[in-house]
C-alpha cells in the first residue's frame, strides 16, 4: 500500500499523503513494506505531512535537513512537514511507519510544537523507552487495522503517548515545546514560516495572518521558544536556502528568489552573515553528497534577537 503521491516542486519532490479515507483519518500506521517503497526514499524529497519513524533493523543514515546521521537501532526519526529528508546507503531498513496530517492533531497544539521541536533531531536514541514505545506502536497498528468503534480517539491518544515518551527519550536541552497559549501560537506561527513559500512571510503579515498584533506576537513566540520571530525567520531563509542549495540544480539568483530575497547581491550577503560562506562555497563543500555533518541544522543555529 503506497501511502504517498509525489509531486514536483523546484526539482525537489513533494510527497503528499494519500490514506484510504483521507477526510475521515489522515493517518496510516504499518511497516515500510506495507507503506510502499517512498518510504525509503533515498533521494532528498519534502513532506506536506508529519512522518515518525521507528527504525529496529538496518545499516545506513538518515539525513535531515542536511544533517547527516548512522542509524543506529531501535531509534526514532520525527520529519516534519516542509524538511528535506532522505535515507542515505539504507540496507535492511526495518521498524514502523506513522504517517499523519497536521488535520489529525487540531485539537492538539502543544502535541504539534513538540513534533516541530523533535524533528529538529536527525535522530532520537530511545534507551529505556525503546520497549514501551515499540509496544505502543504495535498496539497503534493493530488498532489501525482492526477499526473497532472509537479506533481514531484511541490513536489520537496514543499518539500523544507516543509523543511524551519521544520527548523523555531527548537529552536534556533538546526539543521541548512549552505550554498552554505560547505553544499554540508557536505552533502556528511555525507551520507559516515552515512551509516553502512561509519564507516570503514578514513578522507583520504572521501577525495579522494569526490575528495578533506583532508586538504580541513577539512576546509569546519568544517565551515559547526562546528566539524572537524574525531570528525564526531568518533561520528558515537560510535553512531553505541549504536546501535548495544542497539538493537542487537551481542558480543562486532562482534560489535567491526562492529564500524570499529579491535582491541576489543581498542573499549573498546575508547567506555568509549566517553561515561564513557564500552561497557558492556552500553548494561546493556539499558537492552531490547532499549533506554536510559539520553544518548544523536550524535548531543549532545561535540564538539571537
Amino acid at each position: 500500500m503506497d501511502e504517498r503521491r509525489t509531486t514536483p516542486h523546484l526539482d525537489l519532490p513533494l510527497h503528499r499523503l494519500q490514506v484510504p479515507l483521507p477526510h475521515l483519518l489522515p493517518f496510516a500506521i504499518g511497516g515500510f513494506d506495507a507503506i510502499g517503497p517512498l518510504s525509503r526514499a533515498g533521494f532528498p524529497h519534502r513532506h506536506s505531512f508529519f512522518e515518525i519513524v521507528y527504525v529496529t533493523g538496518g545499516a545506513g543514515a538518515h539525513v535531515l535537513d542536511l544533517v547527516h546521521r548512522p542509524l543506529r537501532p531501535p531509534q526514532l526519526c520525527v520529519i516534519a512537514p516542509g524538511q528535506v529528508h532522505y535515507w542515505a546507503d539504507a540496507d535492511g531498513l526495518a521498524g514502523q511507519v506513522v504517517l499523519f496530517n497536521e488535520d489529525f492533531l487540531l485539537s492538539q497544539p502543544q502535541d504539534i510544537a513538540a513534533l516541530r521541536a523533535l524533528a529538529t533531531l536527525p535522530v532520537l536514541p530511545l534507551g529505556e523507552q525503546a520497549g514501551p514505545i515499540g509496544a505502543l506502536l504495535a498496539d497503534m497498528e493493530h488498532e489501525y487495522r482492526a477499526r473497532p468503534d472509537g479506533y481514531a480517539g484511541v490513536l489520537r491518544a496514543s499518539l500523544h503517548i507516543l509523543i511524551v515518551r519521544a520527548l523523555r527519550a531527548r537529552a536534556p536541552g533538546e526539543g521541548g515545546a512549552a505550554p498552554g497559549r505560547q505553544a499554540e501560537l508557536a505552533a502556528a506561527f511555525g507551520r507559516l514560516i515552515a512551509d516553502p513559500g512561509g519564507v516570503q512571510r514578514s513578522v507583520a503579515s504572521c501577525a495579522q495572518e494569526l490575528g495578533v498584533s506583532p508586538g504580541h506576537l513577539q512576546t509569546l513566540v519568544k517565551q515559547a521558544t526562546g528566539r524572537t520571530p524574525g531570528r525564526l525567520i531568518r533561520q528558515q531563509q537560510t535553512l531553505e536556502a541549504k536546501r535548495l542549495l544542497a539538493c537542487t540544480d537551481l542558480t543562486i539568483r532562482q534560489v535567491s528568489r526562492e529564500a524570499g530575497f529579491g535582491d541576489p547581491a543581498y542573499f549573498c550577503r546575508f547567506f555568509r552573515r549566517e553561515t561564513g560562506m557564500t552561497p557558492g562555497e556552500f553548494r561546493v563543500r556539499v558537492g552531490g553528497k547532499h549533506h554536510d555533518p559539520r553544518i548544523a541544522s536550524i535548531a543549532a543555529a545561535p540564538d539571537g534577537p
